[in-house]
This record gives C-alpha cells, structure tokens and sequence, in this order.
C-alpha cells in the first residue's frame, strides 16, 4: 500500500464518553496486513448496534474536530433498516479497498478515512474528505464511489442497486443539523 492506515473500534458503552469508547486497533501498511486483520474481526454487520469501524490514515483520529477534519466533508450512503447485513458488509468491503488501493486517483489526497455507522434505524457508511469547497475532485470522489457500488457483485437473493443515492454533506452542516446537503445521484 502507498501509506498506512489505522483501523478503529467505537463500542457501544453509552456510560463512556466518545473519546474513552474509540480504539485503534491496529495500523496497517500492506495488502497481507490488511486481509490478516480483516478476515480476523467481525464484518460491519456483526457488530452490536452503536458501534462503529473507522479506518484512517495514520495519524488522523476519526473525529471532527481534529484539524484534517475541521473543514471536511462526506459521502454518505444510508443503508436502511431491514435490508440484509451482507448490503453493508459489501458496500464497506467495496468502499474500503477503493481507498486503501488507491483507486480515487488525483483525488486521493481530499480523503481522509471510511465510517461505518451501525444503527438501529438504519446504517450508514461514509467516505470522509478533507476540504468540503473542493467541490470538483469531490464530486469525482463521488462519482467513483458510484462507479465502485454498481460494478459490485452482490449476493444472490440481494435486491440491486446496492443504494437508492449518494449524498455529501460538509461536516460544519451536519453538526448544526441544518439542511445543507446535496443529492448527488437517485439510482
């Protein structure tokens, strides 16, 4: 892999603040240190719900508020309660190494880690990016993204398109809860 990435858990111990739930769990540099570690954990839809997997660039925490985030943005993709678990476990497979393999090309540097969210109304999964006003190479972000989750291969019995749309939302907006998001594609 051209740099490292550090893998995070967000448990679901609502008695702890944030900071305390989230852990790394371990820091990655290569195709086998990646598999190694994937194959080992519990895939997105065997966590308990409130948990989250973050995957990172080594040396930026998965929080707003650090400064390679402050101003970013994300592509999200909602995975909506009822659809089956191996939906998001693809859409996190597929997203992840799109990423890790480097395949946003010029772009690559406007990203900064994958959220996976795992609710209980539904599931998110995020691409976060570092500068929200970039909006042309974000807008190719998305559209890989795209490209990615509809050239997958999905299980049988799986009802196609993976997602019903993308949409990026700046971080800023999002943490006042007002409605500034833009829907990019309805597939």
């Amino acid at each position: 892999l051209k740099q490292k990435w550090t893998y995070w858990y967000l448990n679901d111990d609502r008695q702890a603040c944030w900071e305390d739930r989230l852990k790394p769990v371990c820091t990655f540099s290569t195709v086998e240190e990646f598999w190694a570690l994937y194959n080992n954990i519990r895939p997105p839809s065997g966590l308990n719900c409130l948990c989250d997997y973050n995957v990172f660039k080594n040396g930026i925490q998965p929080m707003w508020e650090v400064p390679e985030n402050r101003k970013g943005g994300r592509w999200l993709i909602t995975i909506e309660k009822g659809r089956p678990g191996e939906i998001m476990d693809l859409i996190w497979l597929e997203i992840l190494i799109a990423m890790i393999g480097e395949q946003f090309g010029e772009d690559m540097d406007l990203i900064c880690g994958l959220v996976c969210n795992v609710r209980g109304k539904g599931s998110k999964v995020s691409d976060e990016c570092v500068d929200w006003s970039a909006e042309e190479g974000n807008l190719r972000i998305g559209q890989v993204l795209k490209q990615k989750l509809l050239g997958a291969e999905v299980p049988p019995g799986c009802a196609t398109p993976l997602f019903d749309w993308l949409k990026y939302e700046d971080h800023d907006s999002c943490q006042k809860k007002s409605g500034s998001t833009v829907k990019v594609s309805r597939l």
